[in-house]
């Protein structure tokens, strides 16, 4: 037999492992850039955390624009993003680690069990979770109309409902993007999986924070 006729698999799991750590590296460094802006905004006010979150969107924006021209600037924008987003969530995370440290702490490890164990059941499973992303993107947007009304009417407990719907979206939303992490082979992806990730892994804390906080009051 010749060479010519043994059959080729083609690289997938070599690209699916250099998709794979490139996209947690990104997450990392965003991450890390989070960390810096939270540190430099610590005294900033509400009102520029605000200004700032809207930045932060706007690089999001911009991210999925420059997806398909140029990978560099996309991942640019993905760092800006980060580095704006610990900027706009100063304030709230100077507010705990003022007044409930451990909380922060707790939330903390609590983030990477969570992200660990959600985020592994999602790359292993070969069950196909589009349907439900696209339930729980809806999911999403009507958690975000039940925020927006507990701000201006007293629901029992909406707080602590909140966050629990909110955990529960993420989990799924978490599988979800490992899954696709896995079952991805264009390395121009990294920078939107890594983007959507980060995303995960901060709503998950975020909405952890409040309920480690919220349970000292």
């Amino acid at each position: 037999m010749s060479s010519n006729s043994i059959p080729l698999r083609p690289p997938m799991t070599r690209n699916a492992g250099t998709l794979l750590g490139q996209t947690m590296g990104l997450v990392a460094v965003t991450a890390g850039l989070f960390a810096v802006g939270a540190y430099l905004g610590r005294n900033a006010s509400y009102q520029w955390g605000w200004v700032l979150f809207i930045a932060a969107f706007g690089c999001l924006i911009g991210m999925n624009v420059a997806a398909q021209r140029s990978q560099g600037f996309t991942v640019t924008l993905l760092f800006g993003f980060g580095l704006l987003i610990g900027l706009a969530t100063a304030p709230t995370l100077s507010y705990y680690a003022s007044a409930d440290p451990q909380a922060v702490w707790q939330a903390g490890a609590a983030t990477a069990l969570f992200i660990a164990g959600f985020g592994a059941a999602g790359y292993a499973t070969r069950r196909d979770l589009s349907a439900l992303a696209r339930a729980l993107f809806w999911a999403l947007i009507g958690l975000i109309v039940f925020g927006i009304v507990a701000i201006f009417v007293q629901i029992p407990n909406g707080a602590l409902i909140y966050a629990v719907l909110g955990l529960v979206i993420f989990a799924g939303l978490t599988a979800f993007d490992f899954q696709r992490l896995r079952r991805s082979q264009d390395i121009r992806t990294a920078p939107l999986l890594a983007a959507s990730i980060f995303l995960d892994i901060l709503n998950v804390f975020l909405l952890l924070l409040s309920l480690f906080g919220g349970s000292k009051d």
